[in-house]
């Protein structure tokens, strides 16, 4: 994720992939794409940077600030190499090469992936395929009593939106995690599922406590089409894959809820990745899975979505710098879980609204749950690395830690949450 002011400039590049005629599409490659990062010194540079963003398809932004000297990291394809360079010398904006070939690294993590999928086994030692996760979920729900295997929703390649309910005693209130909702975030899944393992086999009391006391709905992938897409096709796509007129697909199934709808950080080129849809809940993904949380109305007290990257823990609003009306339970809840978070590795998150700390932004799922299904406990993890411009591309020795860090945080919420209140049917 990443700003520049008001503008998003999660701006990848339309339709970056090669046609394979009638038997189907063939890989996305990035051979030769450079990776930049780019510095701007004064308000006049930072502009040149949003016109960039509003002129091109081309560019990605893997990452960036919202101010003058915040650092930006920018993919540049080889056609726009001549065209990056002048602009950023005429205009005196500093850039350094960070990457040559990002193709290379994208392959060594593929090559990766094939040698370690022998022995099939299930573990947080790299990323499971979608398969792998959902005959696992079918997996707990055989062995344990407390699993019952639920349904999210379908996607438009008729995929379900497979996830498991945990409970170990009726009257609980609900906690509703969502991962994987930009296909290319790989770290969100696998963080959702080491959370889930954990909830089942973890022994240390506190982590027993949430688990026995709550009744949890865990979705590690609810965008399975393109979660799917980023490992058969592109590594880097993010959205749905819904087509639409003019050879483009998917929308972004984090601006397509239907609240605050098309507001903010959000755009109506469907060649642009934070394409909001056509309308709200244009996207079958989004409005099944909305269907069945409203089916979950009441019962559910908390609602954590999880995303890469940035290491943030966010929270409503993002259409507005209004607060809610709940404001300082949120961000005193999120001060100490974030500082449950650092204490294992020393990760340190910054918290805060979502338009005050990353960006101006509507249409997501948290914000609707807090606006519309009046869920007063909403989180958005922006997981691991803070930095870099490698962060989609997280390596699988980071998994384990990551998940660790994060649960050891998402006890605390849970915790100073109950403290307040909130977690009463």
């Amino acid at each position: 994720m990443g700003s520049i002011g008001k503008f998003n400039v999660l701006a990848l590049f339309g339709c970056l992939f090669v046609c394979g005629g009638v038997l189907g599409i063939e890989e996305a490659r990035y051979d030769n794409y450079r990776v930049y990062k780019v510095n701007p010194n004064d308000k006049a540079q930072l502009l040149t940077l949003e016109q960039m963003f509003a002129a091109s398809d081309s560019y990605i932004f893997l990452e960036s600030g919202s101010n003058v000297g915040d650092d930006f990291m920018i993919v540049v394809p080889p056609h726009k190499l001549a065209d990056f360079s002048e602009t950023m010398e005429v205009e005196k904006i500093s850039f350094e090469l960070l990457n040559g070939n990002l193709q290379l690294m994208i392959e060594e993590e593929k090559n990766r992936i094939k040698t370690k999928r022998t022995s099939r086994i299930f573990d947080w030692n790299e990323y499971q395929e979608l398969d792998d996760i959902n005959n696992w979920l079918e997996k707990l729900a055989l062995e344990y009593d407390q699993v019952e295997l639920i349904e999210g929703g379908r996607s438009y390649e008729n995929r379900t939106i497979k996830g498991v309910k945990v409970s170990y005693k009726k009257g609980n209130p609900g906690i509703f995690l969502e991962g994987g909702i930009h296909a290319r975030e790989w770290i969100s899944p696998a963080t959702v599922t080491y959370i889930l393992n954990q909830l089942l086999t973890s022994e240390e009391e506190q982590v027993r406590k949430i688990a026995e006391n709550y009744d949890w709905y865990i979705f590690p992938s609810v965008n399975p089409d393109g979660y799917v897409y980023t490992f058969k096709k592109d590594r880097l796509w993010r959205k749905t894959r819904t087509p639409y007129p003019g050879g483009c697909f998917g929308a972004d199934p984090n601006r397509n809820w239907d609240f605050q709808w098309l507001e903010k950080g959000s755009s109506s080129r469907c060649t642009s990745q934070i394409f909001a849809g056509p309308e709200p809940f244009s996207e079958i993904e989004t409005k099944t899975l909305s269907d069945y949380i409203s089916s979950l109305k009441g019962k559910l007290q908390m609602y954590v979505s999880f995303h890469s990257f940035s290491q943030l823990l966010l929270f409503p609003y993002g259409h507005t710098s209004d607060r809610p009306s709940n404001y300082e339970d949120l961000n005193e809840i999120a001060k100490a879980t974030v500082n449950s978070l650092a204490n294992r590795y020393g990760t340190w998150y910054k918290y805060g609204s979502v338009y005050d700390t990353i960006y101006p932004v509507s249409g997501g799922s948290s914000e609707w749950a807090y606006g519309v299904q009046d869920i007063k406990i909403v989180y958005t993890y922006e997981l691991r690395p803070a930095h870099g411009w490698a962060g989609f591309v997280l390596p699988p020795e980071q998994i384990v830690p990551t998940g660790e860090e994060t649960l050891d945080s998402l006890v605390t919420m849970v915790q100073e949450t109950d403290r307040r209140g909130y977690l009463k049917l």
